[in-house]
């Protein structure tokens, strides 16, 4: 078996610049949000966002408050927005970016975008996955090599997951600054773009250190089958 000193050199190599990336982003998007929370404008996030809907024709989604924070989020399943506490009602360019963000969601769902089918279809194999997938490949390695290509091939599809979030996030802050361009004026537009690039970052973090979690997998396991 491969050992240990091996298995943590790759672990420092690929897994520890990839969260240190994460957690960078993390910090960043925090900077940036509460940065230009302090900028107001004339309107409020809920209204900016059900303006955002209805312009598209998209009646039946309920904004609702949540607790946390930057736990926003768009549920398709009862087509709720759920807005954080700093977020819901609050009149500042970084909330008017969020929620507009999350409207870009409920936007891609009612106009059948075609990532979001796909990230809807492998999201039951991929929750399984993200849990099953390293113990199966471990155990392949004291009963069957067959497992451990199973571990993979499920590890694989929690990278192809993250790798999809990528246009998915970008697409709906597309369409968030596309709305709110023909109503902030041109510093508030440059500050939901920082807003919302920040947050994008986050999403570029999580799939670099789900590209290195593989890696690391997959030359862990080829060095364990070369020394057979």
């Amino acid at each position: 078996m491969i050992g240990l000193y091996t298995i943590d050199i790759f672990y420092l190599v690929l897994v520890v610049p990839a969260l240190i990336c994460s957690f960078a982003a993390q910090w960043y998007v925090k900077s940036t949000f509460n940065k230009y929370s302090g900028v107001l404008t004339s309107y409020t996030s809920n209204e900016l966002a059900g303006r955002m809907l209805s312009g598209s024709g998209v009646r039946d989604v309920e904004i609702i408050s949540t607790p946390g924070h930057l736990s926003d989020n768009f549920n398709p399943k009862n087509k709720k927005i759920s807005l954080s506490e700093p977020v819901y009602g609050s009149s500042t360019v970084a909330a008017l970016g969020v929620a507009c963000h999350e409207a870009g969601h409920a936007l891609q769902y009612h106009m059948g975008y075609f990532p979001i089918k796909i990230r809807t279809a492998i999201f039951p194999v991929v929750s399984f996955a993200s849990s099953a997938a390293l113990p199966i490949a471990i155990l392949g390695l004291f009963f069957s090599q067959i497992l451990v290509e199973i571990g993979i091939v499920l590890f694989a599809s929690t990278v192809i997951f993250q790798l999809l979030l990528l246009p998915i996030e970008f697409d709906a802050s597309r369409r968030a600054v596309n709305a709110l361009s023909g109503i902030l004026s041109g510093d508030e537009i440059r500050g939901v773009k920082k807003v919302l690039t920040a947050a994008a970052l986050t999403y570029v973090a999580s799939a670099l250190v789900a590209v290195a979690n593989f890696l690391r997998i997959l030359l862990i396991f080829n060095g364990r089958n070369r020394r057979r």
